[in-house]
């Protein structure tokens, strides 16, 4: 592609909104946008309502593309790829922006292939260089041991952002943007692969990745059976349960609890992490949180050098003791 102006964002909708990462993602590319002079634009898949269009404008586009075909009804990646790479080299940006989500995951790798771009994936943070128009995007390394600092000296330049690093802008409802209605004609024949089912998990309370207080439990606690103690504590402190994923991969509760860097990545103001040993995988997915309290027997464990409290014991006595007064405090 010729060298490209603007700052596009993939956008991703659930129901009749704009999902929290695109959110993200748009408050990322404004100050990109900002620092470059130039249009933030948005493409948002589907038939889609005009109430998407304007929250994405209030957040931060200045022009939402509204990608329309009957068969981007639901997520399909080819289809949702083939629209996105049409847009893309129509358009002609300087930047693309893609939140790192399980369907960013789809599109991401694929739409930079068909632009004949590289790609900067699961960014923490992104950012564009004034004076040469290059974006620069720090990513976790060597298995979250270390931050790199790379550029991208193609056009477009994509990347996918991490989910929770950047908070979404306050909605600003007397911003003015443009919504252009962007047509693509899809051949269903480039589906390789179709849903079959959708099953949707049943959950109560609060999603652990947008929780403000979240329990978390590792291999340490031995089994399953000690997770239902950690759903009481967070019951009592309305947070969310969350896992390591050696407890996820032992089979003891669902993938949707993994903390982490092949897992979610949550941003709490108080983090309670029990039988956790703190490898810096765990600690790539649970860095933003505020505040981390760390439960662990072995005093030697990685948790203690990420937390501001820690208790070195039984667990089984400390989480006692800790739900029990908790409890007291909730009743007073």
């Amino acid at each position: 592609m010729a060298e490209g102006n603007g700052v596009l964002i993939i956008g991703e909708t659930l129901g009749d909104e704009l999902t929290l990462a695109s959110q993200e993602v748009l408050a990322a590319g404004r100050k990109m946008a900002d620092d470059l002079g130039q249009e933030l634009a948005i493409g948002i898949f589907g038939d889609v309502g005009g109430d998407i269009a304007q929250s994405a404008i209030a957040q931060g586009a200045d022009k939402v593309y509204s990608v329309t075909s009957p068969m981007l009804a639901d997520f399909q990646v080819e289809l949702y790829l083939a629209a996105a790479e049409t847009l893309c080299k129509e358009t002609s940006p300087s930047i693309v922006l893609i939140a790192r989500t399980n369907q960013g995951r789809e599109v991401a790798p694929r739409l930079a292939f068909r632009l004949g771009v590289g790609l900067a994936q699961d960014c923490l943070e992104v950012s564009a260089d004034a004076a040469t128009g290059r974006l620069l995007a720090n990513r976790p390394v060597y298995g979250g041991n270390a931050v790199a600092v790379v550029s991208c000296n193609q056009t477009p330049q994509v990347a996918a952002v991490r989910p929770k690093v950047y908070v979404p802008l306050e909605p600003d409802a007397s911003r003015q943007g443009e919504v252009v209605s962007f047509p693509v004609d899809l051949d269903d024949s480039i589906v390789r692969s179709r849903v079959i089912e959708v099953v949707k998990e049943e959950a109560e309370g609060v999603k652990l990745e947008d929780a403000t207080i979240v329990v978390s439990g590792g291999r340490g606690l031995g089994g399953p059976e000690p997770f239902a103690q950690l759903e009481e504590l967070a019951k009592l402190l309305g947070g969310a349960v969350g896992a390591s994923r050696a407890a996820v991969d032992s089979g003891w509760v669902p993938a949707s609890y993994q903390v982490g860097l092949t897992g979610k990545t949550i941003t709490p103001d108080l983090y309670i992490t029990i039988a956790i040993s703190g490898a810096s995988q765990h600690m790539a997915g649970c860095s933003g949180s505020k505040a981390i309290v760390a439960i662990n027997k072995d005093a030697e464990a990685n948790i203690f050098k990420e937390a501001r409290y820690g208790v070195i014991g039984d667990w089984e006595k400390v989480l006692a003791a800790m739900t029990e007064t908790v409890r007291e405090l909730v009743q007073e």
